[in-house]
């Protein structure tokens, strides 16, 4: 005999999710049906409100595979006048977007919502007025399981959740997901802190951090979104890959507006061809460089010798030398943009003018003013005094000219250090100098002193710690007037400039008032895994507090010595994708092409480095340089001391190896033939 469904719980809840799933239908068929024709006043506003509405559309999409609502919140009491969601005893569903019915009522709340909060902060401890917290099961979009915690019952013990477990070490194929479903207490609280300040996030392998940071912008664009559509939001991550790994966290959370780029995309005022040597890097990404550049563009300022004269009609209005030299040297004592400076030249001249005409008995107004501004002899003294400099063009003399630099440098670099970064075939022009990475950051850093950057209203800056002082810079302008958080690991800095310290990156962001959190719980790497790799930690960063994992399931991990070389690498591949999920093969990026060609004798199809393992293809072929800030259920890692030879120094090498061993989430099966690091034993 079969159980009524209004005494099946799970019947219900699975009731509700479709009735949830037709009202969003709806939402969205609300939207598709608007007509705009009577309500634009041109042609251009009709295109705003269509792409407008476009976006709504795509907002609202009902995902297939994506459960709508993964919890509920039976509230003992009403959540409280001030959000006017619910009276005594109301309940809440919890999912990623909110969802109400033909009448306005919610039947799904945003995770976001304060209403909502309570899901990842209560406790046995500190129940948060909630009754009954239920979590939710799903294969696919379709429910198939609850669980519930008696938050305000004293007599039921506190317990682990099973679904949460679940969730957390669920196998993955494709992107990166969010984690909505699992958010835990302490990344709810950086998650939800206010747009007005900034966080440095300090987090170990599998604690989060990204996701933590991804989600914060789908927070703040909640609570701040008329303001952030104003100024901007936008995540900068360490290379291409890895931007599109992390790509449809954001949509998946309904937020379709955020830019991502790299740092390089951010300073591509140039075409990058050239590659600069380790020492040469490291020198052009100190921040020492910017007070260099500053005075090699203040260097063309020069004061007047001569006075300038005003031809108006039979007048002739003369502003003497030492009045120029005054006007100039105020405008440089004001610490304004170079830029900035230059323009106000003239008009100060001008000013100047007026007042004679003034003592003269004239009544000059604006017009004026601004005819005289651009006056020939005006213009010639500003072209002399304060000539336009090409911020390129900067650069490159100070990168070619020796006594250029000598003359800027002085007390600054040392003369190896000033070797270093000149070029041995200095180029001919802008267009045809091989510009580095480092150089293009220089660019930045000489445009800003000229015109000032744009800022958005809010940063996040993921995989931080292998920012130079430079770049910290440079990402530190587009956010002068906004906030930031800042996301990284100090042992996994694989650069030569790596971050020493977070209170010197927020120093150089420019954000020296940020909080610091440190995250240590981790979620995602197996217990044998992390225990395994933090070996290397009294290495490669010593302060550090190792990660603890709190997983149940301690995973799977061998570490195998080879005597078939690649053959035995293929065999663990084959091996792993008989488990579900994914499996992601790394080895130092020199051994990339003859594991390329073993896959392909084998038939073994792959993807590259941040492209989209499918269920026909589960198996993704990643150099070590690109490993970071990837995760696979499981991972093959492939010659762990040709991983640490392939760095320039040993140091970076183990922090290399240590990204390396950190991106499994279910499994690593280690394989050598040519022994372990020592540090490994």
């Amino acid at each position: 005999m079969s159980t009524p469904v209004h005494d099946d719980p799970l019947a219900k809840e699975r009731a509700h999710l479709a009735a949830s799933r037709s009202a969003l239908r709806a939402m969205r068929e609300d939207v598709e049906s608007l007509d705009i024709t009577d309500v634009t006043a041109n042609w251009v506003n009709a295109a705003v409100l269509e792409s407008q509405i476009e976006e709504r559309i795509k907002a609202l999409a009902d995902l297939s595979e994506t459960p709508l609502f993964f919890g509920r919140l039976d509230y003992l009491h009403s959540p409280g006048a001030e959000q006017a969601e619910g009276a005594e005893g109301e309940r809440f569903y919890v999912g990623r977007r909110h969802v109400h019915d033909a009448d306005g009522d919610p039947m799904v709340i945003d995770w976001r919502a304060p209403v909502s909060q309570p899901f990842y902060q209560a406790s046995k401890k500190n129940p948060l007025d909630i009754a009954l917290r239920r979590r939710f099961g799903y294969t696919g979009g379709d429910l198939t399981a609850y669980e519930d915690e008696h938050l305000s019952d004293p007599d039921e013990a506190a317990t682990t959740s099973k679904l949460l477990q679940q969730e957390i070490e669920r196998p993955r194929v494709g992107p990166m997901r969010d984690i909505v479903a699992t958010i835990q207490p302490e990344q709810d609280e950086i998650v939800r802190a206010g747009l007005s300040g900034s966080v440095c996030v300090q987090g170990g392998p599998g604690t989060g951090k990204t996701a933590v940071g991804l989600h914060r912008v789908a927070y703040l664009l909640y609570a701040h979104r008329e303001r952030l559509a104003r100024t901007g939001t936008l995540v900068i991550g360490p290379n291409r890959s890895f931007l599109h790994y992390i790509e449809q966290v954001l949509p998946a959370l309904g937020e379709l507006t955020v830019r991502q780029a790299t740092v390089d995309d951010l300073v591509a005022h140039v075409e990058v061809r050239g590659t600069d040597e380790a020492t040469a890097a490291v020198i052009k990404g100190d921040a020492r460089m910017a007070r260099v550049l500053r005075r090699a563009l203040y260097a063309h300022v020069v004061m007047p010798t001569e006075g300038v004269v005003v031809v108006r009609g039979s007048r002739r209005w003369r502003v003497a030398a030492y009045e120029l030299e005054e006007i100039v040297r105020e405008l440089l004592a004001r610490d304004i943009r170079y830029g900035a400076a230059r323009e106000a030249l003239p008009q100060r001249i001008a000013h100047a003018v007026l007042v004679q005409m003034e003592r003269a008995g004239e009544a000059p107004d604006d017009r004026v003013q601004n005819a005289v501004a651009r006056n020939a002899a005006v213009k010639a003294v500003v072209k002399t005094v304060w000539p336009q400099v090409d911020p390129a063009k900067l650069v490159l003399r100070l990168l070619t000219d020796a006594d250029f630099l000598a003359e800027h440098a002085e007390g600054l670099l040392s003369e190896e250090e000033q070797k270093a970064v000149l070029w041995v075939r200095p180029a001919r022009s802008v267009k045809s100098a091989r510009w580095s990475p480092a150089d293009a950051v220089l660019i930045d850093e000489a445009t800003d002193l000229i015109e000032r950057t744009h800022s958005l209203g809010h940063v996040v800056l993921d995989e931080a710690q292998d920012l130079s002082p430079m770049q910290y810079r440079a990402v530190g302008r587009r956010c002068s007037t906004g906030s930031v958080t800042v996301l990284g690991d100090l042992a996994q800095g694989t650069t030569p400039w790596a971050t020493r310290s977070w209170e010197e990156a927020l120093a150089h962001l420019g954000k020296e008032g940020a909080v610091i959190e440190e995250l240590t719980a981790g979620f995602r790497v197996p217990t044998d895994v992390i225990a395994y790799a933090s070996r290397l930690l009294p290495h490669i960063a010593p302060g550090l507090t190792p990660v603890a994992s709190i997983r149940e399931n301690p995973g799977f991990f061998e570490v195998r010595e080879t005597a078939d070389g690649t053959a035995d690498v293929v065999a663990a591949c084959r091996e792993l994708l008989e488990r579900e999920g994914s499996v992601g093969l790394i080895a130092a990026d020199a051994r990339v092409p003859e594991v390329a060609a073993a896959l392909g004798a084998a038939g073994m199809g792959h993807v590259g480095p941040g492209e989209e393992t499918t269920r026909a293809t589960r198996l993704a072929l990643v150099p070590a340089s690109l490993a970071k800030g990837l995760e696979y259920d499981y991972v093959v890692l492939d010659e762990p001391r040709a991983v640490v030879d392939g760095e320039p120094d040993e140091r970076t090498g183990l922090r290399r190896l240590y990204v390396c061993l950190t991106r499994a989430v279910s499994g690593l099966i280690v394989t050598h033939g040519s022994g372990l690091p020592p540090q490994l034993a």
